[in-house]
């Protein structure tokens, strides 16, 4: 028995050291389908984890695809894998020409088989991305506004085991359609070399097509479906029957959002005495350039004349004693405070190399999820600053003085960068990005206040292996980190 343990626990130390930090694979596995359909019955069980599809209902100009673009970037930034599909893409890829409202008439039983068919092309394309490309969430971005086409939906999902969360937004209100169509759908490409008004005429007659047939989620045939109705853009709203976790968060973030005209200005803390000596991390005071940066932010600031401005700091002293020169009451948020580099904090680039070269080198290799030993990753400080995020969308003009670090993440959110972009974006030192959310995106105006500071970025190395030559590995760090 002795030697039967032995070689058990040779076995198992074996199996250990095989070990590696790797994502799991998903419980939902799309290949078994077959399988379970003989085991248990006509469609495939939903798993916890199970791929969701979001469907949007609604009348055109009542923001469906506004809110599905905000949605996708939402679940990307957070590490939910989403793609939208908008019908509207396939119905111009298969008639090539939009000639007028006329296509959308329930009476057109020839574009009504073309509907049809973008449509079931769309879900086809939705199965390859859940199944072959292991997507978790797929946004179906349509009218869908009959209850036979939402039956073709939910057929669709359940034959494959997706779990279904229908969005619907209902806006009678005429000034919030009218301001929707002429940001957005004057300018689609259905109405291109269009003139205005004449377009105007033809999409309010396409509304009146739609709502011929237009049976909204009713409360109670439809009590059983996942769904959350949007009143007017958000004055109000009715949720039924949330599933899961990530349900949950769908909720919770429509609810935030808001379509108000507003900015966000994001900078950094002025220089700091740390950023003088080239390290990372730590609570220094700010240099005289980094004070001089402050008092240029106060004035820039002023010269705004934003009434309501709200402005927000880290715990830490150079984003506080920044916000100082303001002369205006902050809040401070321990969210927002940099990157904890661990045991790397207050060292030079310079210094994890020769201390740490294998530790430098793993960064290098996927600097998103690299963690510091004993601090975070990028990774952990995206979901740290989800919160921050939520109040952002809640809130109407806002100066966040933040972090590089924290920066980055919070731009990568409002310019929908991957996780891979995300710890190269470029945030310098004394220089003010003002963000202001347009119909499907994000303006972003940079302003350099007029001083000079040390650059404190890094670009993307091409030589990440762990063996390489100690100078090949600093050679992107530029002078004064």
């Amino acid at each position: 028995m002795d030697r039967e343990a032995a070689s058990q626990a040779e076995e198992m130390s074996k199996s250990q050291a095989t070990l590696t930090q790797n994502p799991l694979e998903k419980t939902w596995v799309p290949w078994m389908k077959s399988r379970l359909n003989k085991r248990r019955g006509s469609s495939v069980p939903q798993f916890t984890n199970s791929p969701t599809l979001i469907v949007m209902v609604g009348l055109p100009a009542r923001g469906k695809t506004y809110i599905s673009k905000k949605l996708t970037r939402y679940l990307n930034w957070i590490g939910v894998s989403t793609k939208a599909f908008n019908v509207g893409e396939y119905r111009r890829e298969a008639t090539c020409s939009y000639n007028s409202y006329e296509f959308f008439s329930p009476d057109n039983t020839e574009a009504m088989e073309i509907r049809k068919t973008c449509v079931a092309a769309a879900l086809k394309d939705v199965f390859t991305y859940l199944t072959r490309y292991q997507g978790q969430v797929a946004v179906f971005d349509a009218t869908n506004t009959t209850p036979e086409r939402r039956q073709v939906i939910l057929s669709f999902a359940k034959d494959n085991g997706y779990k279904v969360f229908f969005v619907e937004s209902i806006c009678d209100d005429p000034e919030i359609i009218a301001e929707n169509i002429k940001q957005v759908k004057l300018t689609s490409p259905d109405y291109t070399d269009c003139d205005k008004e004449e377009a105007l005429v033809d999409f309010l007659k396409r509304i009146e097509c739609y709502q011929q047939t237009y049976i909204p989620l009713d409360d109670d045939t439809d009590r059983n479906l996942s769904y959350i109705k949007i009143f007017n853009v958000g004055s109000r709203y009715l949720v039924n029957k949330v599933q899961d976790h990530i349900q949950s968060r769908i909720v919770y973030y429509l609810m935030n959002i808001h379509v108000t005209p507003r900015s966000i200005y994001l900078c950094r803390h002025g220089e700091s005495e740390l950023n003088l000596l080239g390290r990372i991390g730590g609570d220094p005071g700010l240099s005289h350039r980094g004070t001089k940066f402050a008092t240029a932010l106060g004035d820039y600031m002023r010269d705004q004349s934003i009434s309501d401005l709200k402005v927000w700091t880290s715990h830490m002293k150079r984003t506080i004693q920044t916000a100082e020169f303001l002369g205006v009451q902050y809040e401070q948020w321990k969210a927002l405070n940099e990157i904890d580099a661990g045991v790397c904090e207050e060292m030079t680039y310079e210094e994890i190399q020769e201390h740490f070269p294998e530790e430098f080198a793993l960064r290098d290799q996927d600097k998103y999820r690299y963690r510091y030993p004993k601090g975070e990753s990028y990774e952990d400080l995206v979901h740290r600053l989800e919160p921050v995020i939520m109040e952002l969308e809640r809130q109407e003009n806002v100066l966040v003085i933040c972090h590089q670090a924290v920066m980055r993440c919070l731009l990568a959110y409002f310019l929908n960068k991957s996780d891979d972009e995300l710890p190269y974006l470029k945030c310098p030192l004394h220089t003010v990005l003002k963000l202001t959310p347009i119909a499907y995106g994000c303006k972003v105006e940079s302003v350099f206040l007029n001083i000079e500071a040390v650059n404190t970025h890094r670009d993307r190395p091409e030589n990440v292996d762990v063996d390489r030559d100690p100078e090949e590995a600093l050679e992107t760090v530029p002078d004064h980190m």
